[in-house]
Formats: C-alpha cells, structure tokens, sequence
C-alpha cells in the first residue's frame, strides 16, 4: 500500500442550527486518508460518521477547517472546477432503495454521471461502457432497460456501486453500504468492493457501526464519539489492543457466538449518550467512562500520536 495522502482534513468543524440551540456534528476533527487504502469510520449512530464523510466530499460546507484533495485545498475550489473533482471523488449510499431514481431505468441511472460530465461522445460508447459497468459489478448487461423496483435489495447495490464507479473516481464514500441488506449479501458487496479495490486503485472512507465487517475491509480504523476521533490505528492493533476507553467499550459490546466465551462478556456501557446540544465539558466520554478521573471532567484530551501509526485523544490511554 503506498503512503501517499490522497485525503487530508484538519481542524474540521461543522455545525447545525436547530430549535433550541447548535449542535456541533463535527467539532475539530483531523484525518488523513492514504492512496489505495480502506479507511474504516465507526462509531454510534449520531456520531457524525456520516456528516464527515459528506464533508470531505464537500457535499456540504465546513463551518470551520481545512479539507485538501490530492494536495488541493476544496475550500478555495470554486464551483466550475469543483465540478472536475466531483469525477474523482464519489460516494455509495447506505439504502439501496431510496438512492435509486424509480423512474429511471438502470442503464440510464448508471450512465447518468457520464452524460453530465460529457465523458463520451456517443450514446453507443456511453452504453457500451455502462453495460460493461454492469457486468464487473454483478448486474446481467441484458437488464439495461430493467426499473429498480425490478431488481433485490443486493442487485440495488450493485447499482449503486456501478454508479460510483461510472466516473472512473480515486475516492468513494460508502456510507454504510451493507447495513440495509441480509448478512450472505453483505458478504457478496464486501467481496465485491475489495475486488474492485485490487483491480482499480480505489481509496475507501468505509463509514459503518458494524465492528465485524469492519473488521474483515478495513486497513485502518478511526473511532468517532459525538463528533470527535477518539483513537485511529491499523485495523489489527485496534481490534486486538484498544487504548481508548470507548473503543474498548465498542468491542466489547459486540454479541459472541460461543456460549463459554459469552461467559466473559462484560457489562454494558452505563448512562446515555450526552445530548449533541450540551456535550459534557472535557473528555465527551468522561460520563460513561469505566477509567474517569477529575482531569477529564475538566481538560480537552489531545489527539496524540501514540507511535507506530496509532493516535489517541484520551489523559490515561488503556
């Protein structure tokens, strides 16, 4: 895997205006997303998982931050050549259902981007490319003419994903991509996208709350908790040895198969996770945090660099 950075975010702030206050969905993140690699987002639902990846795309706009693509900072980027980084960077949505245009048919929804963008000069050559599309991505190139309604949840995706990749782009977003389908078709999807990792060169920021499919895709894991990065390493060391309370706590809350290891399960997480309009001062987690101290409760943690890739925002790391 190379180590060039592809994606890089610092000081990344995003904010939400709603009655009764603003709720920061992302309040100072820094992130960095190398060429080639799978980059895993996990986190509770409401953790801003989703408003990151949206943000790096700049689908939405930074309240405050920085956001470089292939060393260009997007914040300077004006709309026309905006337009330019939209083919390089591209995004799977989490339901296959309501992210598919009903009205259209399927060789219409794939070759869409190429027609907006004016990739080919023929509609033969745009067809030719989207049939080709289907068939790397799973779908029969003989459905070209075929609704969405016509097709399962996994063969949906698949359109999706075609979509996606109908721009020839460095980057995609997949915005839970599995967690609307049956678990032998999330095998299939995951399949599919590393296959097409391999053979394509693609960059993941793979946004998903499932320990265990993140697990199996990722390189590298960044652990989110009410709009901040708690900890990021290599997917292996995380897993084995999390040093952030919370990422301890996320491993540990996941179901075991084998009855004499559920012997060990240890007890849930107490408390509620803190309301987004008032965020605990200090370390967000301290109020549910096993290993809190009066420190917490009082100073910001930094995020820092642990050594050996890993990074952590928390006083007394595991």
């Amino acid at each position: 895997m190379g180590q060039e950075i592809l994606v890089k975010a610092e000081g990344l702030v995003k904010d939400f205006y709603v009655p009764g206050g603003v709720v920061s969905s992302i309040a100072g993140v820094d992130l960095m997303i190398r060429r080639g690699e799978t980059l895993a987002l996990v986190g509770e639902s409401g953790c801003g998982k989703s408003t990151l990846g949206r943000l790096l795309l700049r689908l939405i706009e930074p309240t405050a931050g920085r956001i470089e693509f292939d060393g260009t900072d997007l914040a300077g980027v004006k709309q026309k050549r905006l337009r330019e980084f939209r083919q390089r960077m591209q995004i799977i949505f989490q339901d296959p259902f309501s992210s598919l245009d009903p009205r259209m048919k399927v060789g219409e929804i794939i070759g869409e981007p190429m027609k907006i963008h004016g990739m080919y000069s023929s509609k033969q050559e745009r067809e030719e490319k989207v049939r080709e599309l289907m068939k790397r991505t799973g779908i029969r190139p003989e459905y070209y003419n075929r609704y969405p309604h016509q097709f399962s949840g996994g063969q949906r995706q698949r359109i999706g994903i075609a979509r996606a990749l109908s721009l020839n782009p460095e980057l995609i977003v997949c915005d839970e991509p599995v967690s609307a389908l049956d678990v032998s078709i999330q095998a299939q999807i995951l399949n599919l996208l590393k296959d097409l990792q391999q053979e394509l060169g693609l960059t993941y920021l793979f946004i998903s709350h499932d320990l265990s499919v993140v697990r199996y895709i990722s390189d590298r894991v960044c652990v989110m908790f009410l709009g901040r990065i708690c900890e990021i390493g290599s997917a292996e060391e995380v897993y084995e040895k999390p040093m952030h309370p919370y990422t301890k706590c996320l491993l540990e809350s996941v179901p075991l198969p084998d009855p004499e290891r559920r012997k060990d399960e240890h007890e849930p997480l107490a408390g509620d996770v803190p309301s987004p309009l008032a965020p605990p001062s200090g370390c967000r987690f301290h109020t549910r945090c096993p290993y809190a101290k009066e420190q917490c409760a009082k100073e910001t943690p930094a995020f820092r660099d642990m050594g050996n890739g890993r990074s952590c925002a928390c006083h007394f790391p595991i």
